[in-house]
């Protein structure tokens, strides 16, 4: 019953706040065109999703062209790098990013696309932070501990928003984090779910975490 439901609730309020975001979204897609050369859409690689399948995962580009691929592969940013894998997957200054990224990103704005996949039913409005593959192994080589929680996480969707995201988000490392995301998958209820929806406006308005 609570799958169905999850479902339903997924579908419809993607729809609707698909559509009040809508304007906002034009908005944001105009600054970015304006503000640096490039497409629309982040051209980052595929998530992992619900029992490990990788999926596209739609989000506003806040970073120059091809900042996945370069911080990995450009000398120049070696350092960068190692500090990003430091740093759970995270950086607090980050070059790559662009002037209007930095905005949309402390809001959450980068994120409406993923109603997009909430539709095609890749991600839940709700559930745990869709990782990147190489994200995972990293982590799980630095935090082996983790290895038990990873697999409960990648047993349910992703989700645009959860308990990490509304946990003080980018400031948690990847240990507590995916704790955080096991958690939810164990004890996830409708009314969990609408506890989480209704304190991520706040976090997005703050901007609290997010990097």
């Amino acid at each position: 019953m609570y799958t169905f439901l999850k479902r339903l609730i997924d579908i419809a309020g993607s729809l609707i706040l698909g559509a009040f975001f809508f304007p906002i979204s034009i908005l944001v897609a105009l600054a970015i065109v304006l503000d640096s050369p490039g497409p629309v859409f982040a051209d980052t690689p595929r998530r992992v999703g619900k029992d490990g399948r990788p999926f596209k995962l739609y989000k506003f580009r806040s970073m120059i062209v091809n900042a996945h691929v370069k911080l990995r592969t450009d000398p120049k940013l070696k350092k960068l790098y190692q500090e990003y894998k430091r740093n759970s997957y995270k950086l607090r200054e980050d070059p790559r990013v662009t002037s209007v990224g930095r905005f949309i990103r402390k809001h959450s704005l980068d994120e409406i696309p993923q109603f997009l996949n909430v539709i095609k039913g890749n991600m839940s409005l709700v559930g745990p932070r869709p990782y990147y593959a190489d994200e995972l192994v990293e982590q799980q080589r630095k935090y082996p501990h983790t290895k038990d929680l990873v697999q409960i996480v990648l047993s349910a969707r992703p989700g645009i928003t959860g308990w990490w995201q509304v946990s003080g988000r980018s400031e948690v490392n990847f240990d507590k984090r995916i704790k955080l995301d096991a958690d939810y998958v164990l004890k996830r209820s409708f009314f969990l779910d609408i506890y989480l929806l209704l304190k991520t406006p706040w976090a997005m308005i703050s901007g609290r975490g997010a990097v």
